[in-house]
C-alpha cells in the first residue's frame, strides 16, 4: 500500500500533490480546482454501450443520478473505465474526450466562458491531462494539469 497518491495537479504553474482535497489550499481558485477533481474522479455510471474494465457487470455511478433535477444531468467522469485499457493513441483520445464530457456542465452553468482538455502520452506509462479554463472575455481563469493521470487509474 502507497503513503500518498500518485497523482500531483498543478494549479496555475503551482504543484500540489493530491493524498487528500484537504491539501488544496482554500483560496480563490480553489473552488473551481475541487470542481474539477470532484467532476473528474467522481465516477459517473457508465452508458449501456461501454466496454467495463473489471469484467464484473458495474456500471459504477452515483446513485442520485438516476434521479437528476435536471434532465441528464450526471456527476463525475467516465475515465475509470479506461483503469484496465492498454495506453495507446485510441485510450488517450478516450481520456480527453471523457475529461471533455465531465466538465461541460462548467460550460452549461457559467462558471467558465471555454475549457480547453488536452490529454498526451509521455513515454510508455504516463498520461498527462491538461485543462485550462477561460472567462468570457478570453482571459484565462485557470490552468490546471494533471502530471500522470495514468498511474492513478490503474491503482484505483
Amino acid at each position: 500500500m502507497r503513503d500518498t497518491m500518485p497523482l500531483t495537479v498543478t494549479v496555475d504553474g503551482r504543484m500540489i500533490p493530491l493524498g487528500l482535497l484537504q491539501d488544496i489550499d482554500n483560496d480563490k481558485a480553489d473552488p473551481l480546482v475541487r470542481a474539477v477533481i470532484v467532476s473528474l474522479f467522481t465516477w459517473r455510471r457508465a452508458n449501456a454501450d461501454d466496454a467495463l474494465p473489471n469484467g464484473s457487470g458495474s456500471r459504477m455511478g452515483w446513485w442520485g443520478d438516476s434521479y437528476p433535477p435536471a434532465a441528464n444531468d450526471r456527476i463525475g467522469s467516465r475515465l475509470w473505465l479506461l483503469s484496465r485499457a492498454k495506453l495507446t493513441d485510441t485510450t488517450v483520445q478516450k481520456a480527453k474526450d471523457y475529461a471533455r464530457e465531465a466538465l461541460q456542465w462548467l460550460l452549461d452553468d457559467g462558471v467558465a466562458a471555454r475549457v480547453d482538455v488536452s490529454a498526451e502520452r509521455q513515454g510508455l506509462s504516463t498520461l498527462a491531462l491538461g485543462c485550462t479554463f477561460y472567462n468570457a472575455d478570453g482571459s484565462a481563469l485557470a490552468v490546471i494539469r494533471f502530471q500522470n493521470l495514468w498511474s492513478f487509474l490503474n491503482v484505483v
